[in-house]
């Protein structure tokens, strides 16, 4: 139990803290700017603050840490629609990004979920952290249950992080456990976490017995697998993550998948 308590200690403290610096730089035709900061993780998300008043702020775009430089010290961010707040009722500004705006990144970071494969494994590792806010992956099973997903699509994740306020995902595959940003499904840390696997419930752990599917399409079929699934997830989402790809290659599935 210290064991994994030091262990998500180790990985929380990498990412901790809401992180905030000004715009040095805006490319709005390619929907890029730039921040200066001492330290930053590729795939960190987060949203552009843009000031209209005194002590009046609005929104205008999602962003996402593409690079960063170490000896400029200076992070590229792609930004896209802001999509987490809507709401037809409300009239819209013409607002643009200009140098000088607040980028907001590591938002929601203090709430996360956990995919595990069993309860055994959920609860030795959620009971070991308590400065985080763990979402139940009952609330996760709901959404995809309402979006007729049995097996966990991308967009189901970005959904679950705007409607439940999640900043981190945390999926444990072979005694490792990966965190993400929920947003850009980026791999922030990898961490080793030795625990016994001794059973393996899919899609993952929940007391939701069934999750409804759609009659068609993506994510409506059964998912077979735990591991080979969920690796398939984040290479799709870190391509080039030379640590990912080395634990991917010396995977060896179960017989049983």
């Amino acid at each position: 139990m210290k064991y994994i308590f030091l262990v998500l200690f180790l990985a929380l403290e990498l990412i901790a803290g809401i992180v905030k610096s000004p715009l040095i730089s805006v490319d709005e035709q390619n929907s890029i700017a730039t921040i200066e900061i001492d330290k930053i993780d590729v795939g960190m998300s987060g949203f552009i603050s843009h000031k209209i008043a005194q002590d009046h702020t609005v929104i205008l775009k999602n962003i996402v840490v593409t690079n960063y430089d170490e000896q400029s010290k200076v992070a590229t961010l792609k930004m896209s629609p802001y999509d987490a707040l809507k709401n037809n009722a409300l009239p819209s500004g013409k607002w643009s990004v200009k140098v000088g705006d607040e980028a907001i990144l590591a938002f929601g970071y203090t709430r996360g979920i956990l995919i595990s494969p069993n309860e055994e494994i959920y609860h030795r590792i959620t009971r070991s952290v308590k400065d985080l806010q763990w979402v139940h992956p009952d609330i996760f099973a709901t959404i995809l249950s309402f979006n007729g997903h049995p097996t966990p699509l991308r967009e189901d994740f970005t959904k679950l992080s705007i409607a439940a306020s999640v900043g981190l995902v945390f999926i444990y595959l072979e005694k490792k456990l990966f965190t993400i940003d929920a947003k850009s499904f980026k791999i922030l840390t990898i961490t080793e976490a030795q625990l016994n696997q001794d059973s393996t419930k899919l899609p993952f752990y929940t007391r939701i017995e069934e999750i409804e599917a759609a009659w068609w399409g993506e994510g409506s079929d059964e998912l077979e697998s735990y591991e080979p699934y969920y690796y398939e997830l984040l290479t799709e989402a870190n391509p080039n993550n030379k640590e990912l790809q080395n634990i991917v290659k010396n995977f060896k599935p179960k017989v049983s998948e």
